[in-house]
């Protein structure tokens, strides 16, 4: 069972998401933009490592404008070495990787448009972590996406969509229910149609589920990822008190994740923090988990 949390260290001074506008671009920046992102992420790795963190979510930015028409600059081949340093430190260190997409990845759109610029991003989030030469555990998570007014047409045009993606990308994604459109359930009938795994997150549980407990809804997840996917990933959340219904918590409650190891004691799972101070939480949550392992 390994804990992390996503994207952005606030305790190392430097960012592995820094980008600029799409207006300045130049080969130029987006090599300066580059480097300065990969030898932040080995900043990142190695403070992870020093304190048993080790999941981690890395930023859909290392690679400004990656997915745009704009960027015809071979950044696969200039950083090719870099990105094998990066692979090779992470699985020295048994690390366990992810990338999540933002929400403009829409592969059950009408737009067609929308499809293609949603498949060329897949690609490059996947083409990240092929070049780190990671196994087919590192992944990419993405929402089934909108409903459009019918939501079984909606899962109807992600299965088709899915079946013509090419493998390099099926072998990596993965998808998350949410908070308000497609629960856990509707992501279970994705994955027998496609055997896709999912990803479980505890917050769109709470708010959004059919009926099932969190310790049944886990299982049933687990069930969805097959040998080569690795073990169940679990996005951790708290709602944040007096915010909109779904808002992560700015930090941990160390109470309630010692409930939710509790109520989920002896299932195996990798744990993603949602947490909004990052690795703040993530320290916490961490002594906490090591100490439950040992003394449950």
């Amino acid at each position: 069972m390994k804990l992390g949390y996503p994207c952005i260290n606030r305790s190392i001074g430097c960012t592995a998401n820094s980008t600029f506008r799409l207006a300045s671009y130049s080969e130029d920046r987006l090599i300066e933009a580059v480097k300065n992102n990969l030898d932040c992420l080995q900043k990142i790795l190695a403070y992870n490592v020093a304190h048993n963190l080790l999941f981690f979510r890395i930023s859909s930015k290392l690679i400004p404008f990656a997915s745009h028409p704009i960027c015809t600059f071979d950044w696969k081949n200039y950083f090719k070495k870099d990105f094998e340093a990066v692979g090779n430190y992470i699985k020295k260190h048994a690390m366990r990787i992810s990338m999540h997409p933002d929400q403009f990845v829409l592969i059950n759109a009408k737009d067609k448009e929308i499809v293609k610029r949603s498949i060329a991003e897949l690609n490059y989030h996947c083409k990240v972590l092929d070049l780190m030469q990671l196994k087919d555990d590192a992944k990419v998570q993405i929402h089934v996406g909108g409903v459009y007014g019918d939501k079984g047409a909606a899962i109807d045009r992600f299965v088709y969509e899915y079946k013509k993606l090419p493998d390099c990308i099926k072998k990596r994604l993965v998808i998350e229910h949410d908070d308000h459109r497609f629960s856990f359930i509707d992501c279970l009938k994705i994955n027998k149609a496609i055997r896709i795994p999912i990803v479980f997150d505890t917050l769109h549980h709470e708010c959004f589920n059919e009926g099932q407990t969190l310790r049944e809804a886990i299982q049933l997840a687990a069930k969805t990822w097959q040998k080569k996917d690795g073990i169940l990933m679990v996005d951790y959340s708290e709602q944040e008190k007096d915010k909109r219904k779904g808002t992560h918590s700015q930090t941990i409650n160390i109470r309630k994740f010692k409930s939710f190891l509790e109520e989920t004691q002896g299932l195996d799972f990798d744990i993603m923090l949602e947490i909004k101070d990052k690795e703040k939480s993530a320290l916490k949550a961490i002594k906490m988990l090591s100490t439950f392992l040992t003394h449950p």
